[in-house]
């Protein structure tokens, strides 16, 4: 199986290239090639390989200073093999913050269910930043002790 043969490594700057050559925003947009260089210097950028760059996820802190995984984006030839579900795993093992959180659009269904096979609930519902389709934001507490409410003793 292919995600049994794959490893994850924070991604270089010269993975700039293999990530356009399969992300077709990318190679459409410069603003994602921005997004991607910004990603990259920053260090906050892994990806999947075998040894050729198969997909890529990015983990940030500028969402409430919690761990938020940006963008995930996997080759469209290997979609379905694992790939999605192992790049939010290992992101998991390195997010520094008690909670992860991600989003998706209510269109990608795709993603809801990996979401939801890899145990992330729904946190919240953003609109107008895509008309017409809303944005879901989904949690995943990674420590027990991070889901406590806060009436609860520690």
């Amino acid at each position: 199986m292919l995600k049994d043969r794959i490893s994850i490594r924070l991604a270089a700057e010269n993975d700039l290239e293999a990530l356009c050559a399969f992300d077709q925003i990318a190679r459409q947009s410069g603003e994602r090639r921005d997004f991607l260089r910004r990603a990259l210097s920053g260090a906050s950028c892994h990806v999947a390989v075998d040894p050729r760059v198969l997909g890529y996820a990015i983990l940030e802190y500028s969402f409430f200073e919690q761990g938020f995984v940006s963008l995930l984006y996997v080759n469209p030839e290997q979609r379905r093999s694992g790939l999605g579900s192992a790049l939010m795993r290992h992101l998991e093992t390195q997010c520094r913050t008690d909670k992860l959180f991600t989003s998706t659009n209510l269109s990608n269904l795709p993603m809801q269910s990996l979401l939801a096979r890899l145990g992330y609930r729904l946190s919240g519902v953003l609109h107008d930043l895509d008309e017409g389709d809303p944005e879901l934001v989904y949690v995943k507490y990674l420590r027990p002790w991070a889901d406590r409410t806060p009436s609860q003793p520690a």
